[in-house]
């Protein structure tokens, strides 16, 4: 494993690395409330769009909003993942202490010129985010309308719709030079602002334009998610502006590309100055951009695993099934949305800037080097176990009660049309399933912190084949099996887990070569018969009142009061 290290002494690693987490830390509690809170907004009107849709226009904004989500992802993913590689001059170092661009690390001025250029390289690599979304925008437009089945084309403003998803992709891919200059930096507040306010702009235009088609009675169709869209990316790319363009002020640089003057750096590797083969044109920084583009193909892969879900479900069902799905996906990934992706970005960015050492086993015969090194990784196997021991004392959670608890949630708030379309008994099933995204989400966020090309495209490799296995058991789930979107839970399951295994024998590997065991049994929580037991006490308590799982209830809100003091002492054992 090729990872760097400071020369510096073992207090300083001991400081930075406690700055370091705490900002990750605060960082990740920031986003943390912030989902919380943009999420309840969301959720209530939601609520309250379900009263003018039906399953099939549900299942159709569902499929644009996959497309909106891969011109965003195929645009910014890889460009995101390789900047956050980088190191930025306040702390965070590159290689033999330089910064990414090969700069020593000064103090005063000449380190706040270090700075200023730092985010100047990662602001001109943002810019390529454009070029691609307009490509992707535009192609995957394209297939989507050549190939969508009658039923779908037969929605009102499909079209304008789809094209408006595109535009609200391009404003959105505007922000992005503010975006990374702020999260290169570690500045979690305007993230926080920024998508508070484009929730707050979603819902109240998507809300909004639904109630007047209805007061007008026209069926605007999924126009009104389409114009929610457009409003999340223009209070997106409002805020973003505000901070990014008064940080530019302050510390010299630009958000628009700029030539960097390459003649007057040193490289880290040779002690020459850098030519202009550093840089592509003067602007992009070849290794970064090096990293971005191994990435691009793990990219493509990984996002159609993530989405593959929904790819399969409009291939091979219709979008009466797809609503249902939908229904039963965006309720129970809800607490995936609020806790796990805020952690899981938070923990790319912490172990990218926390392992910034090369493996032990290949360093010099400097002691302090070594010592320093031993105990980043030891550290970063503390935190990592601790992270993936919360995961699994949260997950026996969830899967005790979920299945029982979230199908009488969705026939109080859904009504009695969705629960009895089958939505719940999804829901119960998702319940299950939530645990492995969970796991796996913080596993491979540890995996793209640490890995080099060869290993990237290893995995790029295996998630390959994982889509096969994935294609295959939703084939035979859907069109075998006839299990509807329950089966694509299945299926979902069987995906996640092999990714599991993949990253955790990866993470083994990763620990063994810098001389630790990472030791898989320490996540096991202590009193596990304990846990069994209460689980077995709860199972037989809720069948013992009637509660089954995914049932469709008579009386719904005596039922999930049973659910709930039942949870009270088992949430206690946790």
């Amino acid at each position: 494993m090729a990872l760097t290290t400071p020369n510096i002494a073992n207090n300083g690693h001991d400081a930075k690395s406690t700055v370091k987490a705490g900002s990750a830390v605060r960082g990740a509690s920031l986003l943390i409330i912030l989902q919380i809170a943009s999420r309840a907004v969301t959720f209530l009107a939601n609520q309250l769009l379900l009263r003018f849709l039906t399953a099939q226009r549900l299942g159709v904004s569902a499929q644009l909003e996959v497309y909106y989500l891969s011109v965003l992802f195929f645009a910014r993913e890889s460009l995101r993942v390789a900047v956050q590689r980088q190191g930025t001059n306040d702390g965070s170092h590159g290689k033999d202490g330089n910064t990414p661009s090969g700069r020593p690390q000064t103090e005063g001025s000449e380190g706040q010129r270090a700075g200023a250029r730092d985010s100047q390289s990662v602001i001109n690599i943002s810019h390529l985010s454009l070029g691609l979304g307009l490509l992707s925008s535009l192609g995957l437009g394209w297939a989507y309308l050549r190939y969508v089945d009658v039923a779908t084309a037969s929605t009102p403003y499909l079209d304008t719709a789809l094209r408006i998803y595109g535009v609200a992709a391009l404003v959105e891919l505007f922000s992005e030079p503010a975006f990374v200059v702020l999260q290169h930096r570690l500045r979690f507040g305007p993230r926080a602002a920024a998508e508070s306010v484009a929730t707050f702009l979603r819902c109240l235009v998507t809300f909004g334009a639904a109630n007047w088609g209805w007061k007008q009675s026209l069926d605007l169709g999924v126009l009104p998610f389409a114009l929610g869209q457009l409003a999340y990316g223009v209070g997106l790319l409002t805020v973003y502006l505000w901070y990014g363009i008064m940080l530019a002020k302050s510390e010299g640089f630009s958000l628009f590309p700029r030539r960097l003057s390459w003649d007057t750096t040193t490289s880290a590797a040779t002690g020459q100055p850098l030519t202009n083969g550093s840089y592509i044109l003067g602007y992009f920084y070849l290794p970064t951009l090096q990293l971005a583009a191994s990435l691009m193909s793990q990219s493509l892969v990984k996002h159609v695993l993530t989405q593959g879900d929904t790819f399969l479900v409009s291939i091979l069902s219709d979008p009466q099934s797809q609503g249902v799905y939908a229904l039963a996906n965006n309720y129970g990934s809800l607490l995936a949305r609020l806790v796990f992706q805020p952690i899981e970005e938070s923990s790319r960015n912490y172990f990218s800037k926390l392992i910034s050492l090369p493996s032990i086993s290949t360093m010099g015969e400097k002691t302090q080097d070594k010592t320093a090194a031993k105990t980043q990784v030891h550290k970063a196997r503390k935190d990592l176990q601790a992270l993936l021991k919360f995961y699994v004392l949260l997950s026996v959670v969830v899967v005790s009660i979920g299945p029982y608890a979230a199908p009488l949630l969705v026939q109080i708030v859904a009504g009695p049309r969705w629960s009895g379309s089958g939505a719940g008994a999804v829901l119960a099933r998702y319940c299950l399933y939530i645990p492995l995204l969970a796991v796996n989400g913080v596993a491979e966020a540890f995996v793209s912190s640490v890995a080099t090309k060869s290993e990237v495209h290893r995995q790029s490799l295996w998630m390959g084949a994982f889509s096969c296995v994935f294609a295959i058991a939703g084939f035979v789930s859907l069109r075998v099996l006839n299990l509807g979107a329950a089966g694509l839970v299945y299926a979902n399951a069987i995906n996640m887990t092999c990714r599991i295994i993949w990253s955790g024998a990866f993470i083994s590997q990763y620990f063994r070569l810098n001389g630790i065991d990472f030791g898989w049994s320490e996540l096991v929580p202590n009193g596990t018969g304990l846990y069994v037991l209460g689980t077995a006490m709860l199972w037989g308590a809720l069948l013992r009142a009637g509660i089954s799982v995914g049932n469709i209830s008579s009386h719904v809100f005596q039922d999930l009061m049973t659910v709930a003091f039942a949870a009270v002492p088992y949430v206690s054992l946790m």
